[in-house]
């Protein structure tokens, strides 16, 4: 099975949904077939979900196209059953690129509010009673269907401005910060925040309700992640990869028999492999790749990946980090002058980093 399901594409962002996401509307409709839903209870909650995932949409799409203004492309948009995540190839450094390309998403969210607002009206519900609001939402009704929208719009408001990573809010605080700051510390600073925030949730999850624990867990992991990725950032600018890049490695022709990369891969420390021919490159072997078709008589040619991405040795290596994060296979050719001098992964990118951050202190 495939991990997502593609839905198209809008000004080039592919929009893709994640097989998980089926659980969430297998949920809805067993949840209301055991509190005794009807069908037509059944298709509102999940036609509501539907339209709830078509703004999480608009609201990422924000985003992207936002920062596709300073030059920045968003290769897809990802539709999980916990919202949606825009992979947008970095994040702005000018706090003020920053700001805008993240204000970008609960604007879109305020802005559908606002619509709703004047077309269902609100106004109305507000008036009644408790009893009577209770009767009147009870219908399935286009009107309620559209009121149930504009209040999932504006807990989407205020839920992504809540100051912690990885909700907006982390992001429009740590650009905030960083105009009076350095970066680093403006991120430290609005991690700490949120990692804060994450134990409050965490103790309201275990005292009301579980849910916050996995939204607690989230918020924890990800303001971590966010401040020791822009930490490793820091230190690696100004750094070339000629500084880190492998320059013993083991090379292959397309013609070479796979058993003899099996025999280097056993018997070396090496785990990827770069196939030249001619003095061209050809393709990369991928360790995973090499292990999956160990057990065929096949040749290089058969299974060498020829879509690799390659770097060069005077590229710096906050640019190659980044690549680590975004592809799938964190291993590069480094050329200088159109020709192969070695290659840097991920391994050996961590490896110098550790050392750079011992030289620091």
């Amino acid at each position: 099975m495939k991990a997502n399901l593609n839905l198209g594409s809008i000004s080039g962002i592919k929009i893709k949904m994640h097989w998980t996401f089926f659980f969430l509307i297998a949920w809805v409709v067993f949840s209301e077939l055991k509190r005794g839903g009807t069908t037509e209870s059944t298709l509102f909650n999940v036609a509501l979900i539907l339209a709830v995932f078509f703004c999480v949409v608009l609201h990422e799409l924000g985003h992207a196209l936002t920062a596709k203004r300073f030059g920045i492309d968003t290769k897809k948009i990802t539709l999980l059953p916990i919202g949606g995540v825009a992979s947008l190839e970095r994040i702005p450094e000018s706090p003020k690129q920053e700001l805008l390309v993240t204000l970008a998403g609960p604007l879109v969210n305020l802005i559908i509010a606002l619509f709703l607002y004047y077309l269902v009206p609100v106004e109305e519900f507000m008036h009644l009673n408790f009893t009577e609001s209770f009767e009147m939402l009870m219908s399935f009704s286009l009107q309620n269907f559209l009121f149930f929208l504009f209040v999932v719009n504006v807990g989407l408001v205020i839920f992504n401005i809540i100051p912690a990573f990885p909700m907006d809010g982390g992001r429009i605080l740590r650009a905030l910060l960083a105009m009076k700051m350095s970066r680093v510390k403006a991120t430290q600073i609005a991690a700490n925040i949120g990692q804060t925030i994450a134990v409050l949730f965490l103790l309201v999850g275990l005292l009301y309700n579980p849910f916050l624990i996995l939204i607690a867990l989230i918020v924890f992991l990800g303001a971590y992640a966010e401040n020791q990725m822009v930490q490793h950032l820091s230190i690696l600018k100004g750094h070339s990869v000629e500084e880190a890049m492998l320059l013993n490695i083991t090379t292959f022709n397309p013609k070479d028999s796979l058993d003899i990369v099996v025999n280097k891969l056993i018997s070396s420390t090496e785990n990827s492999f770069v196939v030249m021919e001619n003095g061209k490159i050809k393709g990369v072997l991928h360790h995973q790749d090499i292990i999956d078709n160990s057990n065929k008589n096949i040749l290089v040619e058969n299974i060498m990946d020829t879509t690799f991405k390659s770097v060069c040795s005077e590229d710096s290596l906050d640019k190659v980090y980044r690549l680590t994060h975004s592809e799938k296979h964190a291993f590069f050719p480094v050329l200088k002058n159109e020709k192969l001098v070695g290659v840097i992964d991920s391994i050996n990118l961590n490896e110098y980093l550790l050392l750079q951050e011992k030289l620091a202190y």
